[in-house]
């Protein structure tokens, strides 16, 4: 079998993300004849058409999608390779990288990450934006630079991480609460009401599970979607809330918070991000501040 000719990669990653014979010639400087040529040998290498005619337009072939992120790799790590290894200058960085984070990140891991930033890189800026679910789709296309959040099935296989913390969930309730005082059994922390915090608006969670063998079961009261929104409420009311302690650590000022009479898994937050930017150094120093700031695994 012939050694298949790898600069058509190239050709194949620019006419996949142009999705047109006309503006990937453009991009790599070829006339249209010679993209409509290398097309043709591309499909003979591969045995699929690639790109077909719809309307006026040509639309990717299944097998073209599937290749699509692989093929992006490939070449991103080839320039990698190749390139002339950089030294990277914190002073004279100017950048901005975006960060998707679960929600009490930023109110507890952002002032002291922001300080670190600018002091060793003056010209980087952050820019935080909400995480409204796990899907990787926003590190795969670039929109995000890293990410924060528990690994859950619908992160993409590609996606690297590294444990940052673990984290427990605990109880929180307004000062002068009745389960501020006294010992707390899973029995008087039953009989209390409820907030309950799920984002897929779901009524039952690892609390109740692990309430259920001892006979017992929350009164939930309410259903919101983030844990400000269920610390606000119990901040102004006689309602229980039950939030990760380290993640809500800044949220909780001036409430009482207390150990759940019942044991919940441990839940590990991890830091996200996408293969191609690995070896980038501006990124790896980046997750390295990151890292520092949250203090490692615990």
């Amino acid at each position: 079998m012939p050694t298949p000719d790898l600069n058509l990669l190239v050709t194949l990653d620019v006419l996949l993300a142009e999705g047109s014979v006309a503006r990937a010639a453009q991009k790599l400087r070829l006339s249209p004849s010679a993209m409509s040529r290398a097309l043709v040998r591309l499909r003979e290498t591969t045995g699929d058409p690639l790109l077909v005619r719809a309307g006026r337009g040509l639309v990717p072939t299944p097998r073209a999608l599937e290749l699509r992120d692989r093929v992006g790799q490939l070449v991103h790590d080839g320039n990698a390779v190749l390139r002339p290894a950089e030294t990277l200058d914190l002073k004279q960085l100017a950048r901005t990288f975006t960060l998707r984070t679960s929600e009490g990140f930023v109110e507890n891991f952002g002032p002291a990450l922001i300080a670190r930033v600018a002091k060793q890189a003056p010209g980087v800026r952050l820019r935080f934006v909400a995480k409204p679910d796990k899907d990787s789709a926003s590190l795969r296309d670039a929109t995000v630079d890293l990410e924060t959040g528990v690994i859950g099935e619908t992160t993409g296989p590609e996606v690297r991480a590294q444990a940052l913390f673990r984290d427990r969930f605990i109880g929180v309730v307004r000062k002068g609460h009745a389960l501020s005082k006294g010992k707390i059994t899973p029995k008087r922390y039953a009989t209390g009401r409820h907030i309950l915090v799920s984002r897929r608006g779901l009524d039952k969670g690892p609390i109740d599970e692990a309430l259920k063998p001892l006979g017992l079961e929350r009164d939930i009261v309410t259903i919101v979607g983030g844990f400000s929104a269920a610390l606000a409420l119990a901040r102004g009311s006689d309602l229980i809330a039950s939030v990760p302690e380290r993640h809500t650590g800044n949220l909780r000022a001036g409430m009482h918070s207390f150990r759940l009479p019942v044991a919940t898994p441990a839940i590990t937050v991890s830091l996200l991000w996408h293969p191609r930017l690995d070896a980038d150094p501006a990124h790896r120093w980046l997750r390295g501040c990151v890292r520092e700031v949250c203090g490692g695994v615990r």
